[in-house]
């Protein structure tokens, strides 16, 4: 375990002074992602905060080629950049698509989809602060049920679920898929290498807070993380083929209220809607204990208590 926590201490990809806000999950994303694939990367990035924060030309944040794409080609362009390494003889280097929440569960659906069903040999992650944050804080398919947002205000919340963007890229069958966020950095650093060796698409789903959009103070970012997965609204778990599933971490079951009340865009909610909203989490979580146990025989070997 120490000489994994070591490997997170490495050289940096990411250079200090960026133009991030104060807290920014993708921030803290893409830096432990980086070093999970190192300076033989290249990323494209569509329009999203990410095309900010990596600063305006001639300067550039990332110690790695960035390409900056329209909103719904991340995975299209990646694909292109990968056949162009391969022609040339560049088959160890990294390709990576990195976008938010707007870019994949809605803009790029369309290109991921197209990208996936040919497993086209890429690594795609969706940094997810669960709106349009980088334009004004729209709703998007990733905004969670009844959350604020300026488009769904407190008088009319969002009336839709959340977009399961998970069982949707599982339906694609692809070699790897998993869910991260930045209070487990040793287990996001994980499921990164781990993509990094395999071949074909693969997708991972960081949980990504932003301060501003979920109207929270910049200090609470990993706290608030942390608890998105104790509470079971975020399970971290990972899909191999889209048929084995594996649970990574057992959440310590803590009620949905202690997520919700640290963050003003659930201000409004009601008693009875937080009740219902436990409830589907409740269900979901179960339904994916169902299949760890269908894919190892049992639930036992869930890791428990302290998790990196």
């Amino acid at each position: 375990m120490a000489f994994e926590w070591e490997e997170l201490l490495q050289e940096e990809v990411l250079d200090p002074g960026i133009l991030s806000c104060q807290g920014c999950g993708s921030t803290i994303a893409i830096r432990q992602v980086l070093k999970a694939l190192g300076k033989n990367t290249i990323i494209t990035v569509p329009a999203c905060c990410w095309t900010i924060i990596d600063g305006p030309f001639p300067y550039h944040s990332l110690k790695i080629p960035f390409f900056h794409t329209a909103f719904e080609t991340a995975a299209a362009a990646a694909t292109g950049i990968r056949a162009g390494l391969n022609t040339r003889g560049y088959k160890d280097t990294n390709v990576l698509a990195w976008a938010g929440d707007g870019g994949t569960f809605d803009i790029g659906l369309q290109a991921l989809s197209g990208v996936a069903e040919s497993n086209e040999d890429i690594l795609y992650i969706c940094y997810d602060n669960e709106a349009y944050m980088n334009t004004g804080i729209q709703r998007s398919g990733a905004t969670p049920y009844k959350a604020w947002t300026t488009t769904t205000p407190y008088e009319s919340p969002n009336k839709r679920p959340k977009k399961n963007i998970v069982e949707i890229m599982r339906a694609h069958k692809i070699p790897y898929i998993a869910t991260a966020t930045v209070a487990f950095p040793l287990d996001l650093y994980k499921k990164v290498k781990k993509a990094k060796e395999l071949k074909g698409t693969r997708f991972i789903h960081v949980l990504a807070p932003c301060p501003p959009g979920w109207r929270m103070d910049s200090e609470l970012t990993i706290k608030v993380s942390r608890l998105a997965v104790d509470t079971k609204l975020f399970p971290l778990y990972e899909v191999e083929d889209g048929e084995k599933l594996t649970i990574n971490y057992y959440p310590k079951e803590i009620p949905i209220e202690e997520y919700f009340k640290l963050q003003g865009r659930f201000r409004h909610l009601e008693e009875e809607d937080i009740k219902e909203i436990q409830e589907m989490i409740n269900t979901y979580f179960e339904k994916l204990l169902e299949e760890h146990k269908r894919t190892h025989g049992t639930i036992d070997n869930i890791k428990r208590g302290v998790y990196k």
